[in-house]
């Protein structure tokens, strides 16, 4: 009987273990859904005349041209813009698979699935892009908390030396008239 009784608590502490686990794993959930709805990932083109910046799940919100890329010509604008936007919703996917295997773990390997895809889809090596997703990582936030955020004062400025207000010289006017 007490065998019994000690393989039931080894099941209860495993059963406890994977809902600590769990949590865990839920508790990241509100940091990871905020880092996707921040998300932006941008490509250039390699003259740099298209830009395309995207976000979560490679919504595309932005798209600017330079002067140079629109003298190009309609065919070439095409080819360039596509190119480009193929590379920045890309960046956008390697970049949702990090945040989201960052928080869950990395046990259905979601960064290699989105490496081996691309690689396919791009006809490059996954090596090629995985060297791009370190490349990739966002520089850390810089630190501002020892600088002043607004600018200077400008030095006090006298103010105004004008006469009565018109309030006040309509005042005087009256009590003037009736002496």
């Amino acid at each position: 009987m007490a065998g019994e009784f000690e393989q039931l608590v080894a099941e209860f502490e495993r059963f406890q273990a994977g809902i600590r686990d769990a949590d865990d794993r839920f508790a990241g959930l509100g940091a990871m859904r905020q880092q996707l709805t921040e998300l932006r990932a941008s490509a250039a083109s390699p003259d740099g005349g298209v830009t395309v910046v995207t976000g979560p799940g490679g919504a595309v919100l932005d798209v600017r041209f330079t002067e140079a890329a629109l003298a190009k010509g309609p065919q070439a604008l095409s080819a360039t813009l596509l190119a480009t936007l193929r590379e920045a919703v890309g960046e956008a996917a390697r970049r949702q698979a990090v945040i989201v295997e960052e928080s869950m773990g990395d046990d259905l390997g979601l960064v290699e699935q989105v490496l081996e895809t691309q690689a396919v889809a791009f006809g490059t090596t996954v090596e090629e892009l995985r060297s791009k997703l370190t490349a990739e990582q966002p520089a850390a936030p810089e630190d501002f908390s020892e600088q002043r955020v607004l600018r200077p004062a400008d030095p006090p400025t006298a103010p105004p030396t004008a006469g009565p207000s018109a309030g006040d010289r309509f005042l005087r006017n009256l009590f003037d008239e009736e002496d």
